[in-house]
């Protein structure tokens, strides 16, 4: 096996903008994260959805007539 060939894994506490802090190892002694677990929208249920051109409506609008 080839000498100093893989960085240095380090056990660090990632830090989210939220807040929340998780146990998780990478090749970087620090770890800021946008996401987690605790605030994405999928893990959350809390879906937002930005329409500010009004395509959710005319779309709900154009196949709600055919049902």
């Amino acid at each position: 096996m080839k000498k100093n060939l893989h960085p240095e894994a380090f056990e660090v506490k990632a830090i989210c903008a939220c807040g929340n802090t998780f146990d998780t190892v990478s090749t970087e002694s620090n770890l800021r994260v946008t996401l987690c677990s605790a605030c994405h929208p999928y893990f959350t249920g809390q879906v937002k959805f930005v329409d500010t051109a009004g395509r959710i409506e005319r779309f709900k609008d154009k196949y709600s007539k055919k049902a």
